[in-house]
């Protein structure tokens, strides 16, 4: 039986033998030898401790004890260094040095698991610089995270299990059977890990917060006096709220080439966003114009789109047409253009680009304006996500409204077109 005592500066092993008393271990360590104590410790003369270390020299003068002894043989296994306690690495055969915190509860589970596996020593064949457990270390392994390790650790009926899957995986290619190894193992594994996801997102709720509702502030106010920006810079600051409504695009190139082969010419569209896969979609933004997206007058029961929305869908259109027909010879052109302003060893691709328009209004379009214009926009769904002004504030709205609400039901996506979500990235 084995336990831990903090005494001081030191972090105290204490040994008792369930069964055959602690004179033997004195005899072993007279010898100079190294004693193992659940197969994880490894422990010399020169660890005895305080009262265990002078029974040691006194049964040299006078000859080891006969009788079992009821006291523990106590070894100093760790010295208290600011908040850590620091291991001697020869104790756990260790290649790197181990700190636990000085409040983290330590027991033989902790370094100990089934079939005398050392578990510190399965975490070293991982080749850290250094073990950190507990405490506020940037390098440390959290105190919670660590008990879940050790509450986890795999055990005799685990291993078995696993071993009985390998084997069915292999055989069940070649000839039937009646037992499914591995889908025993996945419902073992299934009941003794816990289910409950971590909260990535609630980690960050208040900073997504903070963002979103700046970025509605921010629209909310260049909505109001869109008649004081220029085209240029209406675009440059659309683009930033874009990009960070984007988190996919790692990059925006404004005035952008595209070929047309057919004409043998070079065309400059609005907006190529890059995606952290290297794949591209294109985007055009204009400014927020009152009457441009459907007419106020019927044809033939129908508000048909107006010549700024059709024109524009338009000339998207042709763009993916000519970067579909670049193919290889435009990702070529592409990487080595902007080379110097994407990672090193980034590389542009064309597959299947897709394409986002923002622009207009619909906030004083009647429901039947609203509903031929989703109409619309759906028709060109697979290829374009046609985006109003309106239709980024209600976004951005809802998105806040999710997280302060129920951050872990947030659909992280839910901000961003169908169309482009899909594309490559």
């Amino acid at each position: 039986m084995i336990w831990f005592e903090k005494v001081n500066d030191v972090l105290v092993l204490k040994y008792k033998p369930e069964q055959s008393g602690n004179a033997w271990v004195y005899r072993r360590l007279m010898k100079d030898d190294t004693i193992t104590i659940s197969g994880t410790f490894h422990l010399t003369r020169e660890h005895l401790y305080s009262e265990s270390a002078l029974r040691l020299l006194q049964d040299e003068e006078e000859g080891p004890e006969n009788d079992s002894g009821d006291e523990p043989v106590a070894f100093k296994v760790a010295m208290l260094q600011g908040e850590y306690f620091v291991f001697d690495r020869r104790i756990l055969g260790l290649g790197c040095d181990l700190l636990i915190h000085k409040d983290v509860a330590l027991t033989r589970r902790s370094f100990t698991g089934e079939k005398r596996v050392s578990i510190f020593r399965q975490i070293a064949e991982l080749r850290p610089g250094r073990i950190v457990i507990g405490g506020t270390e940037p390098d440390s392994l959290p105190a919670a995270e660590f008990n879940n390790l050790i509450e986890h650790f795999p055990n005799t009926h685990e291993l078995k299990r696993y071993v009985l899957a390998r084997v069915s995986t292999a055989v069940r290619e070649y000839f039937e059977t009646q037992v499914d190894g591995e889908k025993l193992y996945r419902r073992y594994m299934n009941k003794r890990l816990d289910p409950t996801p971590r909260d990535i997102i609630g980690m960050f709720k208040e900073q997504e917060i903070q963002k979103y509702e700046f970025l509605l502030e921010k629209l909310a106010d260049m909505l109001s006096k869109e008649q004081s920006y220029s085209e240029t810079k209406w675009q440059a600051e659309i683009l930033q709220i874009i990009l960070l409504l984007y988190p996919k695009y790692i990059r925006a190139f404004e005035k952008a080439p595209v070929k047309d082969t057919y004409n043998n010419t070079t065309r400059e569209l609005d907006i190529l966003l890059v995606a952290s896969s290297g794949n591209v979609d294109i985007a055009e933004i204009k400014q927020p114009f009152d009457k441009c997206i459907v007419s106020n007058s019927q044809y033939r029961d129908n508000y048909i789109p107006l010549r700024e929305l059709s024109g524009t869908v338009m000339q998207i259109e042709k763009y993916l047409f000519y970067f579909n027909k670049w193919g290889r010879a435009g990702e070529d052109y592409l990487t080595k253009k902007y080379k110097n302003e994407l990672p090193e060893g980034f590389r542009i691709k064309i597959t299947n680009p897709g394409a986002i328009i923002i622009m207009g209004r619909d906030e004083n379009l009647t429901e039947a304006q609203l509903q031929d214009f989703e109409v619309v926009r759906r028709k060109y769904k697979s290829v374009i996500d046609i985006i109003t002004y309106d239709d980024l504030l209600r976004r951005l709205n809802f998105t806040i409204g999710q997280l302060k609400s129920n951050p872990q039901n947030r659909e992280t996506t839910g901000i961003l077109p169908d169309k482009v979500e899909k594309q490559g990235g």
